[in-house]
């Protein structure tokens, strides 16, 4: 009996599988789940976990052994998603940015979104002027200490805090100045309604830059907002695709194609490569998601898509959830008391708080939650999440989501933004940080391309690209040898593209005569009763061929099959 018992455990142990996944505040939600569960289940727990309601702007992401990011499809298996052996380890992040953060319905909602926001800032996603980088630092400060105390808060304690990659001594006495005097009283709820209210005004809001190469071999992010497609390059839009004038989005390889009408009917193809062809589908998947999220109606009208061509098998990917207009109406619906959030401090040094709700529910099965805070010794780089550093700063377009205020706002920009309110040099440094002083150190960009690996510490997998500055240092000859090795580039790709063609040429070519191969030998030597056959083996042609070429190659075949036979039996 005692056997049985352990047996039966051990097979249900076998059955189950730990996973974790850090929330936004960085607190760790951990659960026991069936092998056979899907996505979707997870992902219900962790909503119910959280009291959320407002849950289809939220995503859960992992990263595989590769260091290849995705977003947990919630249709499929978990088990067979994930690539790596349990336990797992994910993130629960933003996916769709609501185009108008401040109509959410529920504060929590608000919450969540401004903690996504928040990281966005600090991994320097979210761009923005200096004017405009203190006001949300002081917004941040005035959310989670509350209002300024002489006795609480000396000299110089805004600068304890990081809210950027990089900032200046001068922006942190200006951080302290507005949250001393212009904040005073606000709410921690007011001030993260009017940080999200300022940050939905900045150009690069909702930007999740995917880094890859143009087709003359230059740095370039990919990056889908609530209201287009952009192509990101130095500190210059190159490129915007409102969502309705993208027709298709297609990959190939490590080749990603975005296919678009402009006005006049105006017809382009753009093309990128990405660093992977994992990273390529995984753009395109996300391209996909947001086109759909975005761009439609209803749900009913998401279709299948595929990226496959006449003779290979692509991908064939279907968005399953709802779309923007639905979430706004659905959300008008609900009607319950607000959940109570408690808001935790700001950690010295960290520009991530914890959050903890109230009474949590016991009805969610096999669960088993704990809370843990990274401590400040693990430092700032256990904060990094998985984000591309996107140098960049733009006048953005808008849709039928954009606020008017916005669009105005917008329309009166010259399509040439600055990032500081001082004259802005890319040699200064690369990182799209507010700078307000003029900094003699040499940032290296990054090129993030993964998520985080694990619960403890979230690394980035980082490509080191030459700064400006570096170029500058290296002179004329470096310039030159750069251009011939990109040109040494684009020459290898035009190599590698012709060779693939040539090759699904020549496997196009072996395939038909397979298929002719086989309709001779059913026209020759099956007895099918077919009329359309049967008119095939009397015409004289075929009667000719049949006793001139192809029974004497039979015969041939046969010979040395026998003969082969032999050697192989008086062996």
């Amino acid at each position: 009996m005692l056997s049985r018992l352990m047996s039966g455990s051990v097979r249900n142990l076998e059955r189950e599988y730990l996973c974790t996944v850090r929330l936004l505040d960085d607190t760790e939600y951990t659960c026991t789940i069936q092998r056979d569960a899907k996505g979707q289940y997870l992902f219900d727990l962790i909503c119910h976990h959280l009291n959320l309601l407002e849950k289809d702007y939220f995503g859960i992401r992992y990263v595989d052994p590769d260091k290849q990011r995705h977003w947990l499809e919630f249709t499929k298996s978990i088990s067979k998603q994930m690539k790596s052996q349990p336990p797992f380890t994910m993130c629960l992040r933003v996916k769709f940015y609501p185009p108008d953060p401040a109509a959410l319905k529920e504060e929590i909602t608000r919450y969540l979104i401004f903690l996504q926001i928040k990281r966005d800032l600090y991994h320097g996603r979210l761009l923005c002027k200096t004017s405009d980088a203190a006001m949300l630092a002081a917004y941040i400060l005035q959310a989670e200490i509350g209002n300024y105390d002489p006795g609480k808060h000396p000299e110089g304690y805004s600068s304890k805090f990081q809210f950027f990659p990089k900032h200046s001594e001068k922006l942190e006495r200006r951080i302290a100045e507005i949250h001393k005097t212009e904040l005073i009283g606000q709410t921690p709820e007011t001030a993260e309604l009017k940080f999200l209210q300022k940050a939905q005004m900045l150009e690069t809001y909702g930007v999740d830059p995917h880094p890859c190469k143009d087709v003359s071999g230059n740095p370039a992010f990919l990056a889908f907002t609530p209201f287009g497609f952009v192509v990101l390059q130095g500190n210059k839009r190159v490129h915007f695709l409102k969502w309705h004038e993208v027709t298709k989005l297609k990959f190939e390889g490590k080749t990603f194609h975005i296919y678009a009408n402009q006005k006049e009917d105006k017809k382009i193809i753009l093309t990128f490569f990405a660093p992977t062809p994992e990273a390529c589908k995984h753009l395109w998947k996300c391209g996909v998601e947001n086109q759909a999220f975005y761009k439609l109606e209803k749900s009913s009208q998401v279709r299948m898509v595929s990226s496959s061509n006449l003779f290979f098998k692509g991908s064939r990917f279907r968005y399953s959830g709802r779309v923007a207009k639905e979430v706004m109406e659905q959300s008008a619906k609900i009607k319950r008391e607000p959940p109570e959030i408690h808001r935790a401090g700001l950690v010295p040094s960290r520009s991530c708080p914890s959050i903890t709700h109230g009474p949590r529910l016991s009805s969610v099965p096999r669960t088993r939650r704990r809370a843990v805070h990274i401590s400040i010794m693990e430092g700032l780089e256990s904060l990094r999440d998985s984000a591309h550093s996107t140098p960049v700063r733009s006048v953005s377009h808008s849709d039928s989501f954009i606020p008017r205020s916005r669009s105005q706002a917008m329309d009166s920009g010259d399509g040439t933004a600055v990032i500081s309110d001082e004259t802005y040099s890319p040699s200064d440094s690369v990182l799209p940080t507010p700078v307000a002083e003029h900094s003699q150190e040499l940032a290296v960009s990054r090129q993030i391309n993964g998520a985080p690996c694990s619960i403890e510490e979230e690394k980035e997998s980082e490509a080191g690209t030459p700064t400006v500055g570096d170029v500058t240092e290296l002179g004329v000859d470096s310039r030159v040898a750069g251009a011939v090795q990109s040109a040494q580039l684009s020459e290898t790709e035009q190599v590698n593209k012709f060779v693939l063609s040539v090759l699904r040429l020549l496997l196009v070519t072996i395939g038909l005569l397979f298929v002719l191969l086989l309709l001779l030998i059913i026209l020759t030597e099956s007895d099918l009763d077919i009329a359309f056959l049967r008119d095939i083996r009397q015409t004289p042609e075929f009667e000719q061929f049949h006793y001139e070429y192809f029974c004497p190659l039979r015969r041939w075949f046969a010979c040395k099959l026998r003969w082969v036979g032999g050697l192989l039996i008086n062996k």
